[in-house]
């Protein structure tokens, strides 16, 4: 199969954010390409015991090689995938990342029927969130503390909001930098986003935050390698449309 991936790698300073969604003929579709995937990936995929979790990684992750392989000119079970090793501990296990040279960097996230897939030429994390998923804001306690001082001083019937938003930023840039929730998140300060008055990002060094236009049913944001807000291009993914067009 081939994406019309664009028109070709993003430009340095930009992220290309590419949004899959796990209807019934995505499912469908992702099922019939699932031999593209890895013996690992397609083990992974078998362990779900919940048939809306598989389905929805099966979408993201034939998605992802089917964007990878149109930007590389690969096929998309040729697609050589590896883990950067761990900022922290050096073993073989920090942000995934492709084999190519130059490098196409890209992350992955799903929640709840909808996946992005963010890719950049240099390192890029994205996360997407349910609103569904955060009832409340029980989860405050892993927020910095100058993040919990802004999200206390709006109103209540918004932070819930505002939480989602700050967690979103958090997850993107944990995962840019390859630590993930080794890091613990309450000693990073991503501040809550321009939604919620916070129209410059605290001081990452060479790393940015930029949100991503999602359904309001949804929180997204992506976290480039780059000194200036990333330019964000938002494009939808469809693996039924591949068979309908015949480049399955």
């Amino acid at each position: 199969m081939t994406f019309p991936a664009g028109p070709g790698r993003p430009p340095i300073g930009a992220a290309e954010v590419w949004c899959l969604h796990a209807t019934t003929g995505e499912v469908e579709a992702a099922t019939r390409m699932a031999g593209v995937l890895s013996t690992e990936e397609r083990r992974r995929a078998a362990a779900f015991r919940r048939p809306a979790d598989r389905d929805l990684y099966l979408v993201a992750h034939v998605g992802l090689r089917g964007l990878l392989g149109a930007l590389l000119a690969l096929p998309p079970g040729e697609v050589e995938l590896r883990r950067a090793a761990c900022p922290l501990c050096g073993d073989p296990h920090g942000r995934p990342e492709t084999t190519a040279d130059p490098p196409l960097h890209f992350s992955l996230s799903h929640a709840r029927g909808m996946a992005l897939c963010a890719l950049a030429s240099s390192p890029v994390g994205v996360d997407v969130e349910a609103s569904a998923s955060v009832p409340d804001t029980s989860l405050v306690p892993h927020l910095h503390p100058a993040e919990r001082t802004a999200l206390e001083r709006l109103p209540e019937e918004r932070q819930a909001e505002a939480f989602l938003d700050c967690w979103v930023r958090k997850e993107a840039y944990l995962k840019g930098i390859g630590t993930g929730l080794g890091v613990d998140p309450a000693t990073v300060d991503v501040g809550l986003g321009p939604r919620h008055g916070d129209e410059e990002s605290p001081d990452l060094g060479s790393w940015s935050l930029s949100p991503v236009p999602v359904p309001p049913t949804h929180s997204a944001a992506v976290a480039l390698l780059y000194p200036a807000p990333p330019v964000v291009h938002t494009r939808q993914a469809s693996l039924a449309s591949l068979t309908a067009v015949g480049r399955l």
